[in-house]
């Protein structure tokens, strides 16, 4: 059974998913768990865990990667853990235990314990951990999909309660809808060089507000599969590439590209979405930008808007 009928099998994703996730592999390549990941539809602990069960192996664990000592590391070449993608983490007299992304594998078994002289104690581990860890230990550098990730595996950089209470107070002064987007627009823009600000109307996504781009006019159905109806949808915040899809096209016009790091929160009134927060670098640019503190500027908007709509019905 090959791996994306396992997941299903397991009551882990289902067929509609696993097609989105092949969709999106034809596009930027990588492994089927990858991109389940990029589309939040797995967790990498789920995913990895479940890597261990369908190779019948032990499963990497981030504490068994996280203090990997020299004498590890520097038992096999950069040459050949290049070549094989394969993070040495564990060394017993002459078995060295190793995460791999097939550890069942023989061809590539045979191999490895050809050329290092060790016996391969293969352990499971998830392509995007992998490649955390192998530029950690080895120098070897991400691609840009997964330095998009990074805020998937470390901690959110802490927020200023000074610069939070400010902004809570800017929004609870506002009278109308405008100053909301104008407040978000104004706080998103410091840290990224576009932004944009999406209402929610009949079943449709609208342009409304932005900076560093033209969003007037712009009109997407939640109806045909895009990164707007994914966050409809899952209703959670989406980070990864604007996949070049059919449904994907009038935005893509918008960004007159594809940008392969982008950042989509909902905005949501009593779990109804009205609003979205459209947030990136540039087509070809990384997007560093704190997550959790932008998640914090859409739920103080949220209540924002409620407290107008409050007042609105009390005056």
């Amino acid at each position: 059974m090959n791996f994306g009928e396992a997941l299903i099998k397991e009551g882990l994703i289902t067929r509609q998913q696993l097609d989105l996730a092949l969709q999106r592999q034809v596009v930027f390549g990588g492994k089927i768990g990858t991109n389940l990941v990029e589309l939040r539809i797995l967790e990498e602990d789920e995913l990895t865990k479940f890597l261990g069960k369908y190779f019948r192996v032990p499963h990497i664990t981030p504490e068994m990667i996280d203090d990997i000592p020299e004498e590890v590391i520097s038992s096999i070449d950069k040459e050949i853990i290049e070549k094989y993608r394969i993070l040495p983490f564990k060394k017993v007299r002459t078995r060295l235990y190793a995460a791999m992304l097939d550890p069942k594998s023989l061809k590539e078994l045979d191999e490895l314990r050809f050329l290092t002289g060790f016996d391969i104690i293969p352990y499971a581990i998830t392509e995007l951990r992998l490649s955390l860890a192998l530029e950690k230990y080895y120098g070897i550098k991400r691609s840009l999909r997964y330095i998009s990730l990074t805020d998937r595996f470390s901690p959110d950089t802490k927020i200023e309660t000074v610069s939070l209470d400010k902004l809570k107070a800017a929004f609870t002064e506002v009278k109308d809808t405008e100053e909301i987007a104008g407040i978000l627009l104004q706080e998103a823009y410091k840290i990224a060089a576009r932004v944009a600000v999406f209402i929610i109307r009949n079943q449709k996504i609208m342009g409304w507000k932005a900076r560093g781009l033209n969003v007037v006019g712009f009109e997407s159905s939640d109806e045909e599969l895009s990164i707007f109806s994914e966050v409809l949808r899952s209703k959670n915040f989406y980070r990864g590439p604007v996949l070049n899809i059919k449904g994907n096209e009038p935005f893509i016009k918008v960004l007159s590209g594809t940008p392969q790091d982008a950042l989509l929160i909902p905005i949501s009134i009593r779990e109804k979405i009205v609003s979205l927060l459209y947030v990136d670098n540039g087509n070809k640019s990384v997007l560093n930008a704190d997550v959790n503190y932008l998640s914090k500027l859409t739920s103080m908007a949220a209540l924002a808007f409620e407290i107008l709509i409050l007042k609105k019905r009390n005056p």
